[in-house]
């Protein structure tokens, strides 16, 4: 049967590429003042959703929350495989932690609907905190099963179930679950596939159209009537949704201060190949914790 997979993405700054105007003074990220990427194992889930669809059938519905600038990450989801894309923006949802985050795409995925299967990344590169997915899986009220490196089987029928392999610190665990589920998937469980390029020519120019505006105000050609309503966007109001819980009002987690760490290198020390020194070396860092 088809499966209604909705996939969460993060538009986030490239971290190979920081400056020193990476952070504001109250402590969220600069993000107009660093090149913006798609959240890297994002893309690994959407990948899983695309191989799903291809060999069960499915419709991918890719939502992100973000500035107006994350149409490009959606967009790129689009041109890789995605059905519909929906940005979730509004000044109301800025400076969100992760509980605020989690509780903005709840709402957001209960306006869309039904679905079998949410795919989030492990984590995104500019928090490290892989707690949006946990959560917004303990907000639905449905399974969640994180650190996914493979997707084994799903059986279809009166009660659709899915195989998969979970990395794990000492191997993987093999763990089924019930449908609807929330999986986190990791960055060795596949190599994302590049955009298609017929897709790209064919809706590069495309622009999102902000629920209940009308097509004379998009400014597009009439051509992309139908297209449009796969680009949407979705604010405060569209979702109906209480604003202290939102953004940074809804955010109990605070930076408290932000300092500047610069390495330096350490006095060096240089060791003969010899089983004495490479002994005593290992005694070394054993005794300073470095080494279990």
């Amino acid at each position: 049967m088809p499966f209604k997979i909705i996939v969460t993405v993060k538009q986030v700054p490239d971290t190979q590429q920081i400056t020193g105007e990476a952070m504001k003074p109250d402590g969220t990220v600069n993000r107009a003042a660093l090149p913006a990427i798609v959240n890297p194992e994002d893309l690994n889930a959407l990948e899983e959703a695309i191989k799903i669809k291809i060999k069960y059938g499915g419709h991918i519905t890719v939502i992100s929350m973000g500035p107006q600038k994350a149409t490009e990450a959606l967009k790129e989801c689009y041109y890789r495989g995605a059905d519909d894309v929906i940005l979730i923006s509004d000044s109301a949802f800025a400076g969100a932690d992760t509980l605020a985050t989690s509780f903005t795409l709840k709402c957001a995925i209960d306006k869309i609907g039904e679905y079998d299967l949410i795919l989030c990344g492990r984590q995104a590169i500019d928090g490290d905190t892989a707690q949006v997915g946990p959560q917004l899986a303990e907000k639905l009220k449905i399974n969640q099963l994180t650190f996914i490196s493979q997707i084994i089987d799903i059986t279809e029928g009166p009660e659709n179930r899915m195989i998969v392999k979970r990395s794990t610190e000492n191997g993987y665990e093999i763990l089924k679950s019930a449908l609807p589920v929330l999986l986190t998937i990791t960055n060795n469980a596949n190599k994302p596939r590049s955009s298609s390029v017929k897709r790209l020519l064919s809706f590069k120019n495309m622009v999102f159209r902000k629920e209940n505006t009308p097509f004379e105000e998009t400014g597009l050609d009439p051509k992309y009537l139908s297209a449009s309503e796969h680009f949407k966007v979705w604010d405060i109001e569209s979702l109906g949704v209480d604003k202290s819980l939102c953004g940074l009002q809804g955010s109990p987690t605070r930076v408290k201060k932000i300092k500047d760490v610069v390495l330096t290198a350490a006095g060096t020390k240089q060791i003969s190949g010899s089983e004495e020194d490479i002994s005593n070396l290992i005694r070394e860092l054993r005794e300073e914790h470095i080494i279990g």
